[in-house]
Formats: C-alpha cells, sequence, structure tokens
C-alpha cells in the first residue's frame, strides 16, 4: 500500500503539514522544517517509514528539478539598490565562519584528534559539496572510519541551527523592526511600488511564458554550473537578479505565478531525504564528537556573527541569524524567513514588508556560507591531515 506513489507522499506531507501547525501556534518559535526533519528520522528508526518510502514517492525527484528554478524565483526578490546594501552581510557571514574554525580545530584537536576535528569543519561551514569534498578526502586518506562524523554534522546541523537563527529573528522583528514599521507608514507605501510588476512586453506577463524563462535560465545555470566548476546555485541567483532588473521577469516571480508554495514543498521532500541515511547506532557512537563539533561549531558562529554586528553597527538580532545560515542555509533560511514574517505581521503588507527586511542578507549570508566559503575551508583544511 504504501508503496503507492499518492500513499507514500501524503506520509511525507503529514509530516510537514504537522509542523506548519506547530510553527504557526510556536509564532516561528519551533520551524516546520526542523519537525518535519526530525519526524521523519524518527519515523524511520521505528519502522513506520519504509526506508524507501522517498523512492515510492517520486516526489523528491521532482523537488530535485526544482531546486534551480526556485534559487532563481530568489533572485527576482533583490533588486540591485537591496543587493548593493548587503556588504555587511557578507562580512558577518564570514566572521561567523572564522568563529566557528577557531573554536572547532582549537578545542576538538587536542580531544578528539585533528582528522576528527578537521572532518566536521566543513559541513558546520555548510553545504553537502563540503561533505562530499570532505568524504572523497577521508576515502582517499585511508580513514573511511571518520566518514560518518561529517555526515552526522551535515544531517544534524539544522536541528542546532534553525532554533537558534529563528529565535534572533523572532527578537529582531518583535523589539526592533515592527515599531519602526508601524511608525513609519512610508515603509508601507513603499510596497505599492510597481517598478518590477509588469512587463512592458505583453507576452511576458503571461505565467506560462514566465515559467518557461524560469526553467530555462535555471538549465542554463546548471550547465554552467557542471562546465565551470562553480556550484550551479551561484549561476541562477545571479541569473534571477538579472531577470528582474532587465525587467524579464517581475518581482516575486513565482509568487505572481502561483507556483512557490509548491515549489518550497516539494524541495522540502529533498530536505527531509538528506536524514535518511542516519542510523540510531551511528549516532550512538560517534555523539559525543559530533555534539561537540556541532555545538562549539554553533557558539563560534554565534560569537563571530555578533563581534562583527557590533563593529559594523548591525543589530544584533539581525546579524547573528545571517552567520547561522551557515548550518542550514536553502532552503531552510527562505522558509524561517516566511514563518517570522507571518507570525509578527498583521496585515499582508506588513508580512511582505518584514520578509523584504529578513530575506535579501539571509540568502546572501547562506550563499556565502554554504555555497562558497564551506567548500574553501574544506578543501583547505582537508589537505592539512
Amino acid at each position: 500500500m504504501i508503496k503507492e506513489p499518492i500513499i507514500a507522499t501524503t506520509m511525507l506531507f503529514a509530516l510537514i503539514a504537522l509542523g506548519e501547525i506547530i510553527s504557526i501556534y510556536t509564532r516561528a518559535r519551533v520551524p516546520m522544517l526542523l519537525t518535519a526533519m526530525l519526524g521523519y528520522l524518527v519515523l524511520s528508526w521505528l519502522g513506520v517509514f519504509p526506508s524507501r518510502i522517498l523512492e515510492y514517492s517520486t516526489v523528491p525527484a521532482l523537488g530535485a528539478v526544482l531546486i534551480g528554478p526556485l534559487i532563481l524565483h530568489m533572485g527576482t526578490i533583490m533588486p540591485l539598490h537591496v543587493l548593493k546594501s548587503q556588504w555587511k552581510a557578507v562580512i558577518i557571514s564570514l566572521s561567523g565562519l572564522v568563529g566557528a574554525t577557531i573554536l572547532i580545530l582549537g578545542i576538538i584537536t587536542p580531544i578528539y584528534g585533528f582528522p576528527t576535528a578537521a572532518s566536521g569543519l566543513g559541513p558546520v561551514a555548510g553545504g553537502i559539496i563540503a561533505l562530499l569534498i570532505t568524504n572523497e578526502k577521508l576515502t582517499a586518506l585511508g580513514m573511511s572510519a571518520l566518514i560518518v562524523v561529517p555526515s552526522l554534522v551535515q544531517a544534524l546541523q539544522g536541528v542546532i541551527g534553525m532554533p537558534l537563527a529563528s529565535h534572533f529573528m523572532n527578537q529582531y522583528v518583535k523589539q526592533d523592526y515592527i515599531h519602526r514599521l508601524r511608525n513609519t507608514p512610508a515603509d508601507l507605501r513603499a510596497l505599492t511600488d510597481d517598478t518590477y510588476a509588469q512587463s512592458k512586453i505583453s507576452i511576458l506577463n503571461n505565467n506560462t511564458i514566465r515559467l518557461f524563462i524560469v526553467f530555462v535560465f535555471a538549465a542554463i545555470g546548471v550547465w554552467l554550473g557542471k562546465v565551470t566548476g562553480i556550484h550551479f546555485t551561484i549561476f541562477c541567483l545571479f541569473f534571477g537578479v538579472l531577470l528582474l532588473n532587465t525587467k524579464v521577469l517581475p518581482q516575486n516571480t513565482l509568487e505572481k505565478a502561483n507556483s512557490l508554495n509548491f515549489f518550497i514543498i516539494a524541495v522540502i521532500f529533498v530536505v527531509i531525504g538528506s536524514m535518511g541515511g542516519v542510523k540510531p547506532e551511528d549516532v550512538m557512537k560517534n555523539i559525543l564528537p559530533v555534539l561537540c563539533i556541532l555545538v562549539l561549531g554553533a557558539l563560534g558562529i554565534v560569537l563571530g556573527g555578533f563581534v562583527a554586528s557590533k563593529l559594523l553597527k548591525w543589530p544584533i538580532h539581525k546579524g547573528m541569524p545571517v552567520a547561522l545560515t551557515a548550518l542550514f542555509g536553502f532552503p531552510g533560511d527562505y522558509i524561517l524567513c516566511q514563518e517570522v514574517a507571518r507570525s509578527h505581521g498583521q496585515t499582508d503588507e506588513e508580512v511582505e514588508s518584514i520578509l523584504n527586511e529578513l530575506v535579501t542578507p539571509m540568502l546572501i549570508g547562506g550563499f556565502v556560507t554554504v555555497t562558497i566559503s564551506s567548500v574553501i575551508i574544506a578543501n583547505v583544511v582537508m589537505d592539512l591531515i
């Protein structure tokens, strides 16, 4: 019965729906993605979910296809005048990685050895690519037994990162931004700006044509990623920004095409699947070094983000979640922004304003850490073993 795609999909979807309900009633203090990931892990261990449920569903295969188009959509959220002001987000996210690197290598190395510390650092910095680099180098060095450490770090880091980031974002909106928003009518009036709403070429205002353009440029981004070795998400994000600012696509393209929620849910199926390889015995055997790496990594990221935010005179509760994107990246960063905006905004205009305030620095922080810096850190540090 579970082998039927619709049954398997519904069972997995139930976790996402449960996570959404919990997120709503806790005002985003418990992120939906966290509930879905942990729920999948526990139900798999208990045997409620068969090991091949994701394969039976077939939605994860679709989700993998939609990652490029969804990231391109994120680029259509970012007008150039907004992007130019986000250099502080880059510095804060890098400062968080510096803090994590210092604490993990400085404390884990004397206790568990440099190979263990190095193998956990890349995934803490964020990214599946860093995990793959780490695992390849460990295998080449004949240290395959250590592969479980970076794999567990990669699988479990969101459990620490998402609640922390959600807490800081909630505090920022509650204590700072929402008061400024409600006391500055100009902020709300700015939301009616239709500069990026419609193209002068009528055919480009058709939703089917818009979606086709999104997929064409996402496909080009994936191809360029294969050719250049640069992660395809960088190209997709660039194309999104380019197409928005040349008015080929409107701002928030997928939302205007009534497709955004479906894209996000399909990609969440892929994210849930990242927990599939985690076994109870692996967790018990390596729990201490993995927990130490995760705690020290999170602490280093928070400290680095705190110091950089202070120096740059950014709100502390806005800067620290930007640094923490290293622990979960996309699509978690975008989903958290949505949840926080929804929990504090009383009108559609307020929700949109809060989302716009949070999402650009969070996405930029995530791309700096997850797609660029983590790869550099993984390559450099692993070469020192």
